[in-house]
């Protein structure tokens, strides 16, 4: 299985909230876990947003170092068409589609995510999705 992972789950390893254990738990089912290039820029934002400074520093790095064993999606042109179709056709946010684009390019099955709306949106263009 190819589980593509988004930063409503990746952000769930760093900053301790609602179901951080079943995000833990279902990412550590996966010797190959998926993202984009946009999760970086999500994740370090909400570090910041969500944490203290000295505790921000230090989850960034960890994700930082994390994010080398993720295979990722990058947001090149093929992409960013997928995505805009996909949010034509769904009405989903248009992040959200990045990211359902970007998982479809990596060829998953499988969304982990903890995002309601970003879940009904993949499962109307038939990915599996958990977490949601």
């Amino acid at each position: 299985m190819t589980l593509y992972v988004d930063s409503s789950a990746i952000i769930k390893r760093y900053v301790t909230e609602r179901d951080s254990g079943v995000a833990k738990s279902l990412m550590a089912t996966d010797p190959v876990l998926v993202t984009s290039r946009l999760t970086e820029i999500e994740v370090r934002r909400n570090l910041v947003r969500l944490l203290e400074p000295d505790a921000a520093l230090q989850a960034k790095r960890d994700f930082n170092q994390d994010l080398d064993a993720f295979a990722l999606v990058n947001l090149d042109a093929t992409t960013c068409n997928i995505a805009a179709r996909i949010a034509e056709e769904t009405l989903c946010r248009s992040l959200d589609s990045i990211h359902l684009a970007a998982a479809q390019r990596a060829g998953s099955a499988t969304l982990l995510t903890f995002d309601i709306r970003q879940a009904q949106a993949a499962r109307s263009i038939g990915l599996a999705v958990i977490g949601t």
